[in-house]
C-alpha cells in the first residue's frame, strides 16, 4: 500500500525537481516507509529523496508503505527483469503467492518476495490480461521505455484511487486530488454538476469526474494507454444460476473463508475493524478461525446515542475470538478539533460524520501499531444488505405477480427494527411506475426537485441538469450491480482509502473480489433477501458455526452512525459562525438566508433534521480549506 503519482510529457529539469519534490511531499502520509523517483528522457535514472534537476518525458514517483516483503527488495519504481519496464505500484497482489509458481513454472527467476515483482512478471507475460488474474487492489503505472508508452489500471472496484489531469507540461497522476493541486495549471474550480449531485442528492463518487473540473480518475476496473481511451477489462455481473440456499451457503462459505485467507497475507500485524454487525464479525471470526494462534486486534466505534451504540455485539465477537480490543468515542469537540484534517484528508466533500467514526477507529490502530486492517466494506452492496433493497425486492414480486410473496415479504418488513414501511412502499411503487409520469406526480404531491435553499439557475446556467432522474427497473441484481459501480461503493471506498491512509494504514476489504461477487450475483434474488424480508440470507446461512448465533439472527441495521443531529445542536455556535461567515455569504450555489433559516429551525427543534445540514458546512468549509473557486 503506498502513494504514487507520476508526470508525462516534455517536462523541464527545474519543474521535475520542483514539482517531483512536491508530490512526494503531498503523499508521505500514504508511504511513510520510502520513497523512490524515476526519470527517463536519454536515459533511466533511479534514486531516493528528491528527484534530480534533469529533463524527462516521464517520471515516477512512490513512497512506500512496507507490507509484504520490508527488505530493499520491495522498492519502487521497480524494473523489470530486462529493464525494459518500470512500476509504480499501490496496493497488494493477494494471489501473489499462487501467480509466482505459474510464472517460475514457465522460467521466470524472482529476486524478491515483493507482490510488485509478481506484478511485472505477470504484465510482462501476459500483458494486459493479467489484470483479470489478479486478486487484489491495485492501481499502478507501467512506463515501456522501448515502445515509450505508459499503461494505468485501477483494480475491479476501483479500491485503490488513481486520479489524473492536464497540466502545464502534459499529463499527471496521483493517489490523490491534493497531490495534483500543487501542479501549476491545474485549477481548484469546482465541477457545477457534481457540486449539484452533492448538494441536492447527497451523491458521490460516481462516474469519472471528480469535484474538481480538472481533475479525472481512471474508472475501475479499466485500464488506460496514455494516448487512448480507458478500456474495460472487468465488470461486475453474473449470468443467474438455480441451485438450492444450502449449495448456495457451501460455495459462499468456502469462497469467503478463502477470501480472507489471502487477505491475511502480510509481513507486519494485522488488526479489524469491528462494528458488532454481521460482516466485520464474520471478517474476525474467519480470520481466528485460519489463523488460531494469531495476535487479532480489533478497533470499534462505540456512539455516544445507546440507539446507535454496537459496543455490546462487538464485544460478544471479539470475546468469541479471544481478540485485543480496542474503542474510541469521539466526542462534538473533537470533530471540530479534527474536521479540518479530516475535510484535507478526504480531499472532496462527503456524506454524513460517519465518516469522523471511521476516521477514529484508524487513528485508534495506528496508536496500536497496526499497519494493515481488514473491514467488511462492500458486503452491503454485494449482499443487499441496505433497507431499501426490500423496495426493489417487493416492486420484484408484483411486478411479476407473486401477491403472496409479497404480502409475506411486507409481513416480514414491518418486523424490522427501523423499518420506514410506508416509505419501502413508496419506493417499491416509485420503482413499478412508468418512469413518463414519475416527474409529474411529484409535482402534484409537492415535491419539488429542487431543494429551497438550492440556486437552481446557478446549475442550469452551467449547462447541469437539474431534474430528477427517474428510477428504473433493474431488479434487484441490476440495483446491486448500480450500487457497485456508482451508487454507494465508489463513495465508501474513498472514504476507506483516504481516512486508513492518513493514518498510514493499509485497509483491506475481503468482501471485494471479482469471484466472490460474481458468485453472488450470480444467485437466485431469494438467497439474498429471503421470504420474510431477512437480508444476506445466504450470507447468514453460511457463516452458521463460525459467527455467533446471536449477531447472524439480528434484525437491526446501524452501522457506523453517529448521532449527527445531537453533534451539531451541541455546536450550534461553531455552526452559526461558519454559516455567518465571509465564504458562506460568497457561495452562489447556496441561498445563504433559507439555510441559515432551515438551520435554526433545527437547532431550535423546529424543524426536522436530515444531512443536508452536513452537506452545507462540509461544503463551506472544504472551499475555504482547499481555496476552491465556486
Amino acid at each position: 500500500m503506498c502513494g504514487i503519482a507520476g508526470l508525462i510529457g516534455d517536462v523541464p529539469a527545474e519543474s521535475v525537481a520542483r514539482d517531483g519534490a512536491r508530490l512526494l511531499r503531498v503523499l508521505s502520509h500514504r508511504g511513510p516507509d520510502d520513497l523512490g523517483w524515476l526519470t527517463w528522457g536519454d536515459e533511466v535514472q533511479r534514486g531516493r529523496g528528491d528527484p534530480p534537476a534533469r529533463a524527462a518525458r516521464a517520471v515516477l514517483l512512490h513512497r512506500r508503505l512496507s507490507i509484504v516483503d520490508l527488505t530493499e527488495g520491495g522498492w519502487q519504481p521497480m524494473a523489470s527483469a530486462d529493464g525494459r519496464r518500470f512500476i509504480t505500484f499501490n496496493g497488494e497482489i493477494y494471489n501473489h503467492v499462487e501467480l509466482r509458481a505459474e510464472l517460475e513454472a514457465d522460467g521466470h527467476v524472482f529476486r524478491s518476495r515483493s507482490d510488485t515483482e509478481v506484478l511485472l512478471a505477470a504484465l510482462d507475460a501476459w500483458g494486459t490480461a493479467a489484470l483479470r488474474r489478479l486478486v487484489g487492489m491495485f492501481a499502478f503505472a507501467v512506463l515501456d521505455t522501448a515502445r515509450g508508452s505508459v499503461l494505468l489500471a485501477r483494480d475491479g472496484f476501483g479500491i485503490k484511487p488513481l486520479y489524473h489531469a492536464r497540466w502545464r507540461h502534459g499529463f499527471a497522476f496521483a493517489s490523490e486530488p491534493k497531490a495534483l493541486l500543487e501542479l501549476p495549471g491545474v485549477a481548484r474550480d469546482a465541477d457545477p454538476a457534481r457540486l449539484f449531485a452533492y448538494l441536492a442528492r447527497g451523491h458521490t463518487d460516481h462516474g469519472d469526474a471528480t469535484m474538481f473540473a480538472g481533475i479525472r480518475q481512471l474508472p475501475a476496473g479499466h485500464s488506460l494507454l496514455l494516448g487512448g481511451e480507458p478500456v474495460p477489462f472487468w465488470r461486475p455481473g453474473s449470468a443467474p444460476v438455480e441451485q438450492s440456499l444450502e449449495e448456495s451457503a457451501r460455495q459462499v462459505r468456502a469462497a469467503f473463508i478463502d477470501n480472507v485467507r489471502l487477505h491475511l497475507r502480510s509481513d507486519v500485524p494485522v488488526g479489524a475493524a469491528l462494528s458488532g454487525g454481521v460482516d466485520s464479525s464474520a471478517v474476525v471470526a474467519v480470520a481466528r478461525h485460519l489463523e488460531p494462534t494469531m495476535a487479532l486486534h480489533t478497533f470499534t466505534y462505540a456512539a455516544e446515542d445507546p440507539a446507535l451504540d454496537e459496543l455490546r455485539w462487538a464485544t460478544l465477537v471479539g470475546d468469541a475470538a479471544g481478540v485485543t480490543p480496542h474503542v474510541t468515542r469521539p466526542t462534538p469537540e473533537e470533530l471540530v478539533a479534527d474536521l479540518d484534517a479530516l475535510i484535507a484528508a478526504q480531499d472532496e466533500p462527503f456524506g454524513s460524520t460517519s465518516i469522523y467514526a471511521q476516521y477514529r477507529v484508524f487513528a485508534l490502530a495506528k496508536q496500536a501499531g497496526i499497519k494493515v486492517m481488514l473491514d467488511g466494506q462492500g458486503a452491503d452492496e454485494l449482499l443487499a444488505g441496505y433497507r431499501p433493497f426490500l423496495a426493489t425486492a417487493l416492486a420484484g414480486h408484483v411486478r411479476h405477480g407473486r401477491w403472496r410473496a409479497a404480502v409475506r415479504l411486507l409481513d416480514g418488513a414491518r418486523r424490522l427494527p427501523g423499518t420506514d414501511l410506508p416509505g419501502l412502499c413508496a419506493r417499491a411503487a416509485a420503482l413499478l411506475l412508468p418512469s413518463a409520469i414519475q416527474a409529474p406526480l411529484r409535482r402534484a404531491l409537492g415535491r419539488d426537485d429542487l431543494p429551497t435553499w438550492l440556486d437552481g439557475a446557478w446549475f442550469r446556467d452551467r449547462g447541469v441538469d437539474t431534474a430528477l432522474r427517474p428510477r428504473g427497473a433493474a431488479g434487484l441484481r441490476g440495483e446491486l450491480r448500480d450500487g457497485l459501480v456508482e451508487a454507494t461503493l465508489p463513495a465508501l471506498l474513498r472514504y476507506e482509502d483516504r481516512s486508513s491512509m492518513a493514518h498510514s494504514i493499509e485497509s483491506r476489504v475481503p468482501f471485494l473480489t471479482p469471484r466472490f461477487a460474481e458468485l453472488v450475483l450470480g444467485l437466485p434474488e431469494d438467497h439474498l433477501i429471503a421470504g420474510d424480508g431477512t437480508t444476506k440470507a445466504v450470507f447468514r446461512a453460511a457463516m452458521r458455526g463460525l459467527v455467533p448465533d446471536a449477531i447472524l439472527d439480528r434484525k437491526d441495521k446501524i452501522g457506523f452512525a453517529t448521532p449527527e443531529r445531537r453533534w451539531l445542536t451541541a455546536l450550534a455556535p461553531w455552526v452559526d459562525r461558519l454559516l455567518a461567515g465571509e465564504v458562506a455569504r460568497a457561495l452562489p450555489v447556496l441561498r445563504l438566508e433559507r439555510v441559515t433559516a432551515e438551520w435554526r429551525a433545527v437547532r431550535d427543534g423546529k424543524g426536522a433534521f436530515d444531512f443536508r445540514i452536513w452537506r452545507w458546512l462540509n461544503l463551506i468549509r472544504w472551499v475555504e480549506l482547499r481555496g476552491v473557486t465556486v
